[in-house]
């Protein structure tokens, strides 16, 4: 049989095609559908959907990540449709070299995504349908910091779930086991990086979506040895960071309050929450504290009330903040909590959706002309309080943050536009810094360099508008901004490995990396 080939049409043209995939998009009804039609459309033609990925960033990113993915992942069984991506699974155990060489383009590769699935935003244990947290991720590298399709890694270790509906799930795609031991897991996880090394010699590895404990066991684990990072605890603590730089300092502004004397309480003491509290330890660093000083700072929250060092059974990652300076009866009611602490900004990363009710943001309110309040869970059902709820709340002088995207709103005359600590503003542009100066790993220094190079990256415009964060529209302008700081943090911490690149000025460098950055749409006509 011969296949046959297809022809478009005569006057056919990919400007107008490029309308076409647009409209066929939005004719979509709701989120998921409109992921599985950016999903196919990949498929079938890569440049065309990078391209517009690259063109309608704002609509189509939370698509394809928070809060779509979310969708994606707690359905993905039942969406799949090919292959994407690499699975590594636990009975691949004592052979995952040959695994990874299986990969088609193991000489291109440079960054990889990887994900257990155990905890995929604030949904819990997916298991298997992890993935698409992985490939939604490598996505944003690629439109946000110009990374080459080929060049990306998405994984999942499809290691057992702990969630029964998947267990008992027909068309559940991964293996059908409880989660390994940590002895074996620990086993597993040293067998996968040794084997990524040798397979990927010029790999940079995120972490993604483990759970708690395990996100700062391997991010401990692994940070010295190899080039890897985990973005749940230093790339969401690098943007809430940048944020709250440009939130505190409105804050001070309506307040007069010196920016040392901020008062931080965290709802949420889970990995991203910690994670982000110890970044914040930076900001009060800038203004001269000491570390112990900057400490003292900043309380934190979880299910039982305010973290005192005399809780029996503490977790080994919540004692670095817990306080030795309260001696009362346990706090356990979060207004209560905002009385005794006065803080000026409250930072959600609980996934407990409507957390801050009225009672809470009156009282943030009553302590503060312009309160910060960060509800930073995704996705948008999981978040701790709503734009409009805050604005209303507060009268409009909120200084507000999301995980995940919300719209303006307007009042009367005056729009109000919030503020999204998203991800995406910080690890495209790490990752390409890392790349491009070869670092052999990844320091605080370079994390930190990321978080204020974002923080500066406003314009005027922006600026006017008091916003914290700027437009996801300019984010490869921004990612090569990040990317060069962080080029220079690796070369004033010694870990890198591109000497040629130690002696140009910023200028040069900064025109370096917009060349180095893939561009998916087409060359324009020079007719």
């Amino acid at each position: 049989m011969t296949a046959q080939v297809s022809v478009p049409p005569p006057a056919f043209s990919q400007a107008t095609h490029r309308s076409r995939c647009l409209a066929q998009l939005r004719s979509k009804h709701n989120g998921l559908e409109k992921y599985i039609y950016l999903n196919g459309l990949k498929d079938r033609d890569p440049s065309l959907f990078y391209t517009l990925l690259h063109d309608n960033m704002k609509e189509m990113v939370p698509i394809l990540y928070t809060p779509t993915v979310g969708d994606a992942c707690t359905n993905y069984s039942h969406i799949w449709r090919r292959p994407e991506g690499m699975y590594v699974s636990i009975g691949d155990k004592g052979r995952i070299r040959e695994v990874l060489a299986t990969w088609p383009n193991v000489r291109e590769a440079r960054i990889a995504v990887v994900t257990d699935g155990s905890r995929i935003l604030g949904l819990g244990d997916l298991g298997a349908n992890g993935l698409p947290i992985a490939v939604g991720k490598l996505d944003l590298y690629i439109a946000g910091a110009g990374i080459r399709p080929s060049s990306s890694v998405p994984i999942c270790l499809d290691l057992g779930t702990a969630t029964e509906k998947y267990l008992n799930d027909p068309l559940y795609i991964g293996v059908r086991r409880p989660r390994p031991s940590p002895e074996e897991m620990d086993e597993f996880m040293d067998e996968f990086m040794g084997a990524m090394k040798e397979v990927f010699p010029n790999l940079l590895v995120q972490f993604e979506d483990f759970s708690t404990d395990n996100a700062f066991k391997y991010l401990d684990r692994f940070r010295e040895k190899y080039r890897c990072f985990n973005d749940d605890i230093q790339g969401t603590g690098a943007v809430v960071l940048s944020g709250f730089l440009n939130a505190a300092h409105l804050a001070s502004e309506a307040s007069g309050r010196p920016l040392s004397e901020h008062r931080i309480l965290f709802f949420g003491a889970g990995s991203a929450g910690i994670g982000v509290a110890k970044q914040l330890l930076s900001f009060f660093k800038f203004q001269g504290l000491s570390e112990a000083e900057a400490t003292k700072q900043i309380w934190t929250v979880d299910s039982k009330g305010l973290i005192t060092a005399d809780r029996p059974g503490l977790q080994e990652h919540k004692k670095f903040f817990a306080r030795t300076d309260y001696q009362g009866p346990p706090l356990t009611n979060l207004q209560d909590i905002i009385n005794y602490v006065k803080p000026t900004a409250l930072l959600g990363l609980s996934t407990l959706r409507n957390a801050f009710t009225k009672e809470v943001v009156d009282a943030m309110v009553a302590h503060n002309p312009r309160p910060i309040i960060f509800p930073l869970s995704n996705p948008v059902s999981l978040s701790e309080v709503d734009y409009e709820d805050a604005i209303n709340w507060t009268d409009g002088k909120v200084i507000f943050a999301s995980g995940s995207p919300y719209k303006p709103i307007s009042r009367g005359e005056r729009t109000f536009e919030p503020g999204q600590g998203n991800n995406m503003y910080i690890f495209p542009g790490i990752g390409l810094g890392a790349l491009l100066s070869k670092a052999h790993r990844v320091t605080d220094s370079m994390v930190e360099q990321a978080s204020v190079a974002l923080a500066g990256s406003l314009d005027h415009e922006e600026r006017a508008a008091g916003l914290v964060y700027p437009r996801l529209d300019r984010i490869r302008e921004i990612s090569a901004k990040i990317a060069l700081d962080v080029v220079r943090a690796a070369q004033n911490a010694s870990v890198d490995g591109a000497p040629a690149l130690r002696h140009v000025t910023d200028n040069t460098l900064l025109t370096y990396i917009k060349e180095q950055m893939w561009d998916p749409r087409p060359p324009k006509s020079l007719l």
